[in-house]
């Protein structure tokens, strides 16, 4: 259960235009929270300001803008929310899972650019606003497959396979993304404790949530799924945890589910398979650990 107040704090939402981010938002709002929205445009961000105000009864909600597919509009993104002076908390909960492979404008693959390289470049990009904070803290918002699948540095990209699994198209590669951001968390924990860093990083599962992720997707298999999820308020109580909770306060390194610590993928755990990730995330955005 989460409890406290967040008045004072500043939080950066990504992907919460819908789904589990709008419904993070609104929950960070109504304790107190500043909160910026984040969406990939005006047209989709404006209802969805509007949304989250009247539901928080909160006007400390504020929208930015990025297409996270770009690296340039993720360093934008940084940019907007560099300009509030202020980040106490930074969560990275955008995802996407399209039904076919296609490449970004900086020729990467989509899901590889969106679903873990934004998490990489704006916590690494946000770091220096985040240790100004008494307690900053960045929150990745991972998912149960991250347990699934192995981490496959000859398929990173899908280059071999865009990874069909029994969900349909594009899941396997969406696996393989989120086992990308446990491994993120736990290099950038650990660099974060060798340099001397308040600044804590953790993962978490949101569990079998309705959000805009599956309410597109058809089959056989999505329309048992949809009878199985649970609703997007409960899927955004482990990232206000995270981000809200003093009982996580110098925690760092973790992966958590229904509000306690959960099993990761066994490469997070392998620093030389997250040292190996780090650099090559570090190589493909031209961004690095900020020391």
């Amino acid at each position: 259960m989460v409890s406290g107040s967040m008045a004072g704090k500043t939080v950066l939402v990504t992907g919460s235009s819908t789904g589990i981010g709008l419904a993070t938002v609104v929950g960070l709002a109504k304790m107190g929270a500043r909160v910026l929205l984040h969406a990939r445009h005006e047209k989709r961000g404006a209802p969805a300001l509007d949304e989250a105000r009247q539901k928080s009864g909160s006007n400390q909600i504020e929208l930015v803008i990025g297409d996270l597919s770009s690296q340039r509009e993720v360093r934008g993104l940084a940019d907007q929310v560099g300009a509030h002076d202020a980040l106490d908390v930074l969560i990275n909960n955008a995802a996407i899972i399209p039904e076919r492979r296609t490449l970004t404008e900086d020729g990467l693959e989509m899901q590889f650019a969106v679903n873990h390289l934004s998490y990489y470049m704006l916590g690494n990009l946000l770091l220096p606003l985040l240790r100004r904070s008494p307690s900053g803290r960045i929150v990745n918002v991972s998912s149960f497959l991250n347990t699934w699948v192995p981490i496959d540095f000859d398929n990173l990209q899908a280059e071999k396979s865009y990874g069909g699994m029994i969900m349909g198209p594009g899941w396997g590669t969406y696996a393989h993304t989120k086992v990308m951001n446990v491994m993120f968390t736990t290099e950038l924990a650990k660099r974060l404790k060798a340099n001397g860093d308040k600044v804590t990083a953790n993962a978490l599962n949101p569990g079998l949530i309705g959000s805009s992720l599956t309410r597109t997707k058809s089959g056989w298999f999505n329309s048992i799924y949809k009878r199985m999820i649970g609703s997007t308020e409960k899927g955004a109580r482990t990232s206000i945890y995270l981000a809200s909770s003093a009982h996580v306060a110098s925690t760092s390194g973790e992966y958590y589910q229904d509000s306690a610590l959960g099993t990761m993928s066994k490469h997070a755990r392998n620093p030389e398979a997250t040292a190996r990730l780090w650099d090559i995330s570090a190589r493909l955005s031209g961004v690095d650990f900020p020391v």
